[in-house]
């Protein structure tokens, strides 16, 4: 069993979002991304999706570009980010899913074989450019819905297991210094951490070790399209 992972797939079959305007490595993205999937995913590996996954507004309008996933090989362990307007209501979500091979995290974890994965959509940290009050209130609430996710993580860990976080916002700005997030991954025992939302020519490092612990950038622009092979 093998975990990738990829971010931002903007899929957009029922909204008018051509992602060609953010430049042209963008033509045809999401035909790059299954052509790699399906000649590197097994049906029993794992693939992780850190938000921004449609640009709809309207979950029956999600559901068009969820359903072009269906044919993908694997488990899919989807977080929400910020431009996941039509992820409202986690019970009606997971009622809605293609198929079973679809699973959405929201204030909780899942385990997979010997796997544990923990997600939220996390926030702009403090040190990144422009932090406001705001930005604070929500830094706080979206540490303590990790928080509440490592609880029930916890449930269902077993020695060996391997603990993996999947955030939306890096977990961390580009000061590189401690957050609520890297504290509570360092203090639940998480061994890799996966991340998007940086795209085009924003700088962000692809991959960073920070007190024992592996992140990675998985937005799909920056690495060209294809998955990131985690484990």
């Amino acid at each position: 069993m093998n975990v990738y992972a990829i971010s931002d797939l903007h899929l957009s079959a029922t909204a008018d979002k051509p992602m060609e305007i953010f430049g042209g490595n963008w033509e045809g993205h999401f035909e790059k991304i299954k052509a790699d999937w399906l000649s590197t995913v097994k049906d029993e590996d794992i693939v992780l999706i850190c938000g921004d996954i449609s640009w709809a507004m309207k979950l029956p309008d999600a559901l068009v570009d969820l359903r072009a996933l269906a044919p993908l090989t694997g488990k899919k362990v989807f977080i929400r980010g910020n431009h996941d307007y039509w992820w409202n209501g986690i019970t009606r979500l997971r009622e809605s899913a293609p198929d079973n091979s679809f699973i959405f995290l929201q204030t909780d974890a899942v385990k997979i074989g010997s796997f544990v994965f923990v997600g939220s959509r996390g926030w702009t940290c403090p040190g990144s450019p422009d932090f406001t009050e705001q930005d604070q209130k929500l830094y706080l609430r979206e540490a303590e819905r990790f928080r509440l996710a490592f609880a029930e993580a916890d449930k269902l860990f077993c020695e060996g297991d391997k603990k993996v976080a999947l955030a939306h916002y890096p977990p961390f700005s580009l000061k590189n210094e401690n957050t609520l997030f890297t504290e509570l991954f360092e203090q639940n025992g998480v061994e890799k951490a996966v991340f998007g939302h940086i795209h085009g020519a924003a700088y962000f490092p692809l991959k960073t070790e920070k007190n024992g612990i592996e992140y990675l950038l998985t937005s799909c622009d920056k690495v060209g399209f294809k998955l990131v092979k985690i484990y």
